[in-house]
C-alpha cells in the first residue's frame, strides 16, 4: 500500500501554489512596459555622444570649456557603466579614469580704455609729487577807477575820479534872472543849462565849496583847482552897460563864458577828470574895494541863492536836482549829483 505526503510543498507532491518555471510574470494589462537597462544606457551613451559631435561641428570650445576638456574622457567611462548595467552577471565595474581638474588663471586687469591686443599692460601711476603752480602776477591796472570814501554812517561811497576843477564865478545876478531873460543869456540858456546839472537853490559859497570838496574827496593827486573871475564892470559912464542886476550884467557874462567854456571843454584834463563849477557872486575892482590899482574881488555869499551849475562828463545833463548842499557831509552830495 503506497504512502501518501499530505504536507504541501514536498518534494514528491509538489504544491500546486508553487511554480518552478522561469516564466515571467505577466503585467497587469493598462501599464506600459519601460525598455530594458541596456536599452536605456545605449540610448543614453548615443545621446551624449551625438550632442558632443554637433557641439565640436558649430565651433570649437573654449581652452576653459568643460565640454572640451571632460566630457571627451568620461565617454569611454559612460560607454563601460552602460555594458557593465546590461551584464547581470557582471560583477566588475569600469572605473571612470581620474579627471584632474585645470586651474584657471586669474584675470589680469587691464587698462581701461587700452586697445584689446594690449590687455596685459598694467595701469602704472606716476609717484612723482605734483609742485604747487606759483599764480600768475596780475598785470597793474592802469585806467582809472573811482574813489572809494567812507561816509559817517560806516558804508562806503563810490565817488568818479575828478582831479582837475574849475570855479567860474560871474559878476551880478542870478541863474534864475538869466533863465527869465534869454535874450540877455542865449548861451546859457540854450546851451549851458541843458548840458549841465542846476542847482536853482544853492548859493555860490555852497558852489565853491563844492568845487573844493570835489577836487580833494573824489580825485588822486595831482588835484588842481583853477579859480577864473569874470571883469569887473568899468567904473564910471563905461560901466552903465553892466551894471549889476541889469540886462546888461547878464549879457556881459552870458559872452563871458561863451568865450571861456568852450577853452576849458576842448582840454584833455577836462574829458578825462574834469569838472566845471559856474556860480554869480559879486566882482569888484581896486577902487570899490580900497585895493592897489589893478586889483579886483570876488564876494561869495550864502544869501540870496545865486544858484550853481554843474558841467562835467560825469554830471548829469539838463537836470534840477532840488537837495542842498550839505557842508557836513559833502561826499553825500558828491555822491549824489556824479557818477
Amino acid at each position: 500500500m503506497q504512502k501518501t505526503n499530505r504536507y504541501a510543498g514536498s518534494p514528491t507532491n509538489p504544491s500546486p501554489l508553487t511554480s518552478t518555471s522561469n516564466t515571467p510574470t505577466p503585467t497587469a494589462p493598462g501599464v506600459p512596459r519601460l525598455p530594458s537597462l541596456r536599452v536605456t544606457a545605449a540610448l543614453a551613451a548615443s545621446m551624449l555622444a551625438l550632442g558632443v559631435a554637433v557641439g565640436a561641428a558649430i565651433g570649437p570650445a573654449p581652452s576653459t570649456s568643460f565640454a572640451g576638456e571632460r566630457v571627451p574622457l568620461l565617454l569611454p567611462s559612460i560607454a563601460a557603466l552602460a555594458v557593465a548595467g546590461a551584464d547581470h552577471t557582471s560583477a566588475t565595474t569600469v572605473k571612470p579614469q581620474p579627471v584632474t581638474p585645470q586651474a584657471t588663471p586669474a584675470p589680469t586687469p587691464t587698462n581701461a580704455g587700452a586697445p584689446a591686443g594690449d590687455a596685459t599692460t598694467k595701469k602704472t601711476k606716476s609717484k612723482t609729487p605734483m609742485s604747487a603752480a606759483s599764480p600768475p602776477t596780475p598785470a597793474p591796472n592802469t585806467s582809472k577807477t573811482p574813489t572809494t570814501t567812507t561816509s559817517k554812517g560806516g558804508g562806503q561811497t563810490k565817488l568818479p575820479s575828478i582831479t582837475s576843477v574849475w570855479l567860474i564865478t560871474l559878476s551880478g545876478g542870478t541863474f534864475a534872472q538869466a533863465l527869465a531873460q534869454p535874450t540877455a543869456s542865449p548861451y546859457i540858456d540854450s546851451q549851458l543849462v541843458p548840458a549841465g546839472t542846476l542847482l536853482g537853490g544853492w548859493s555860490s559859497l555852497a558852489g565853491s565849496s563844492f568845487a573844493s570838496e570835489a577836487g580833494l574827496l573824489a580825485g588822486a593827486p595831482p588835484q588842481t583847482l583853477d579859480s577864473i573871475v569874470q571883469p569887473p564892470c568899468p567904473e564910471g559912464a563905461a560901466g552903465a552897460q553892466c551894471a549889476p542886476e541889469t540886462a546888461g550884467a547878464l549879457r556881459t557874462a552870458d559872452e563871458f563864458l561863451k568865450a571861456t567854456v568852450p577853452t576849458i571843454t576842448a582840454s584833455a584834463a577836462y574829458r578825462a577828470h574834469g569838472l566845471i563849477v559856474i556860480t554869480f557872486g559879486t566882482v569888484g575892482n581896486a577902487t570899490a574895494s580900497s585895493l592897489p590899482a589893478g586889483a579886483a574881488t570876488a564876494t561869495l555869499s550864502s544869501q540870496p541863492p545865486a544858484g550853481v551849475l554843474l558841467l562835467s562828463p560825469f554830471a548829469r545833463a539838463g537836470v534840477r536836482p532840488t537837495t542842498a548842499f550839505n557842508p557836513t557831509s559833502p561826499m553825500q552830495s558828491l555822491s549824489g549829483l556824479l557818477h
